[in-house]
């Protein structure tokens, strides 16, 4: 899709961005589509015989973003959030105290480098501070990778794996 940012040109992605302050304009109705999107697939999941409270839903930038904003929205009870290099989108649509759905308690891991240059850590730390007014914060972890840019590492992975290990443990 053509994203604005991108001078209009055609990249993958799961809604348009305008900007990468604080106080751009957002892609409200980009978004909405989108997170009713991953809604269907875990919907088909929950189908297949896959209980929703055994879903991780992830990702990376806007995906990472894409997949917090989600979890927040969705009536189904998922296992948690990994959100890497991130924001929340549309968070100022969010009110200012708890959220009411199924997920308030929902297990989320947010990780960001201290030297990203297209999603900043301040981003990150904005978004740590509005989830832990949105969810219960003893079930938010915010996790720092000095040195890393706008990638992962191997540190994160494994904090990754430790998370996901702790949240699904294996079914007989």
């Amino acid at each position: 899709m053509p994203v604005t940012l991108n001078m209009n040109m055609a990249m993958p992605s799961w809604f348009d961005i305008v900007g990468l302050s604080p106080d751009s304009q957002e892609d409200e109705p980009g978004i909405k589509q989108a997170a009713e999107n991953v809604k269907a697939l875990i919907e088909q999941e929950v189908k297949n015989g896959i209980p929703s409270h055994r879903i991780i839903l992830g990702g990376f930038s806007q995906g990472g973003a894409l997949s917090l904003y989600t979890a927040l929205t969705t009536q189904q009870k998922l296992a948690g959030v990994t959100a890497l290099s991130c924001w929340l989108p549309l968070r100022a649509s969010f009110p200012q105290g708890p959220i009411s759905g199924v997920n308030r308690d929902i297990s989320i891991l947010q990780c960001h480098g201290d030297c990203d240059p297209l999603v900043p850590l301040m981003f990150g730390s904005l978004t740590v501070e509005k989830l832990k007014t949105l969810v219960n914060p003893a079930n938010v972890t915010f996790k720092t990778y000095e040195g890393m840019m706008h990638s992962s590492c191997q540190q994160e992975m494994m904090d990754i794996k430790q998370f996901i290990d702790k949240l699904l443990p294996p079914v007989d």
